[in-house]
């Protein structure tokens, strides 16, 4: 808390994060032993593996390990994500990279909203996948129409939490009442609801379109789709999940496994076939599909290099598998994607050679003491050598578009694959947001460079970068 009284904005996402994750468990039990799964995983890794619980000691991530969570949702008009990332901005949450998904057959483009130093993820890694409807793309004009007309009516905000992003835009913070009640009733925005604003026909008619279309026109709210806990062996997970009664997708989204992770790993369980009453349907039930649990396995943050190289054994290995995967051809896949992979270095001291990857860097025991020496290291490279300095890898904070259409396309079902002409346009995007996006790339490179400043000044180095 400072000076004026105003809770740190960190505090305030780490409180939601904690709120939404109980109401997420309630709504979907299954979510429950998802969490229980992932947290009996994650020790018996640091058990078998101490080197992996001592990375994560070095770089802070034990203590947020548990409480990492990524949730996802679905606007649909211009107005709703600006006020969206108002209301994230109350969070310290900033939206972070641009994904198009239409290549994929996902009628939307998203960003992530996140907090962006590294102090403040240690406080609270919570993230937010948040993609935007894009209307231009429901082919049939009428249906277009129908699905704006719908979409203008609604209210996803309560009068109170708009009052409160006003109260905090204009004072610049809020007081731990009003946090407490900024909490309460942002989580409102979030809520599953088992009334649909549609008749059945209607509804019939957006998810013939797209079922993801139905999801995000036919409700009050951008419901919370998933919410991901993260774990430290997603292999551990999917072989977990059918012994637990869950059934999981079929392939793994992104990388093959490494001895050294890179980027992101994800699956996730089939999504829930859910009640839904329809306008003017009665005492009659419907149904709806589309909230589902998935899990991550994030590993070191690629710089453009790293991220050119991975891309091409990605596109290598989809272009040789023909096809979209599946669980018909999940196996083909990952042999595959193990084959491609080869190419890419599986140790930290080569990605680091190579300038794959970004690291942080920290002064060791070894380096302080000798500090008063006149004849010692004075580079980054020859401190690393002398063990004067040590470092590990930035863990990916971000998404994947690949992987991020993967896991919608295996809840939404294969006939929900679309062939778009219309091209994304990030200008529109940042237009709909009322602000541009962040380059994760730069924000990686930052926390690089100021892990490394912060070693020369406590050795009494001058600046290595």
């Amino acid at each position: 808390m400072n000076n004026q009284g105003f809770i740190d904005p960190s505090e305030i996402r780490a409180q939601f994060s904690r709120a939404m994750s109980d109401m997420y468990k309630a709504e979907v039990p299954l979510y429950g032993d998802l969490l229980d799964l992932v947290a009996e995983t994650n020790r018996n890794v640091m058990e078998q593996s101490p080197e992996v619980a001592e990375q994560l000691r070095w770089t802070g991530e034990l203590d947020r390990l548990a409480m990492e969570r990524h949730g996802a949702i679905r606007v649909g008009t211009a107005q709703e994500l600006s006020t969206i990332r108002r209301l994230f901005a109350v969070m310290g949450m900033q939206p972070v990279g641009y994904y198009d998904l239409s290549p994929a057959g996902v009628p939307v483009h998203s960003t992530a909203f996140r907090a962006v130093h590294e102090n403040a993820l240690q406080i609270s890694p919570f993230r937010v996948f948040t993609s935007l409807l894009r209307l231009e793309l429901i082919d049939n004009p009428e249906l277009r129409a129908l699905a704006s007309g719908i979409l203008a009516k609604r209210t996803i905000f309560t009068p109170r939490v708009k009052a409160l992003i006003d109260q905090c835009e204009a004072e610049g913070g809020l007081n731990e009442a009003d946090a407490g009640e900024f909490v309460r009733e942002a989580l409102e925005t979030f809520r599953w609801h088992t009334e649909a604003t549609v008749t059945a026909a209607e509804y019939d008619q957006l998810h013939e379109q797209h079922r993801l279309i139905a999801d995000v026109v036919a409700f009050k709210g951008p419901h919370i789709n998933h919410l991901t806990p993260r774990t430290l062996d997603i292999d551990q997970i999917q072989d977990g999940m059918p012994r637990r009664g869950i059934t999981p997708k079929a392939v793994v989204e992104g990388p093959p496994r490494r001895n050294c992770p890179i980027l992101l790993r994800q699956t996730s369980f089939k999504a829930l076939q859910e009640k839904v009453a329809f306008v003017g349907q009665g005492s009659a039930e419907g149904s709806h599909t589309a909230r589902f649990g998935e899990i991550e396995q994030r590993g070191a943050a690629l710089t453009p290099k790293g991220r050119a190289l991975y891309d091409k054994l990605l596109n290598a290995t989809r272009a040789e598998l023909k096809e979209f995967p599946s669980e018909q051809n999940a196996r083909r896949y990952n042999e595959l994607l193990e084959k491609h992979f080869q190419a890419f270095p599986d140790s930290h001291d080569e990605m680091r050679i190579q300038g794959l990857a970004y690291f942080r860097y920290f002064v060791t025991e070894k380096g302080i003491a000798a500090r008063s020496n006149e004849v010692r290291p004075r580079t980054l490279d020859d401190l690393v050598q002398a063990g004067h300095v040590h470092y590990e890898p930035l863990v990916y904070e971000d998404f994947l578009p690949v992987s991020a259409a993967g896991i919608f396309q295996s809840n939404l079902g294969d006939n929900a694959q679309v062939n778009y002409e219309i091209t994304s346009n990030q200008t529109d995007f940042h237009d709909a947001l009322g602000g541009t996006v962040l380059n994760e790339l730069d924000l990686y490179a930052a926390t690089q460079r100021r892990s490394i400043l912060e070693c020369s000044a406590t050795l009494n180095l001058p600046p290595l970068v």
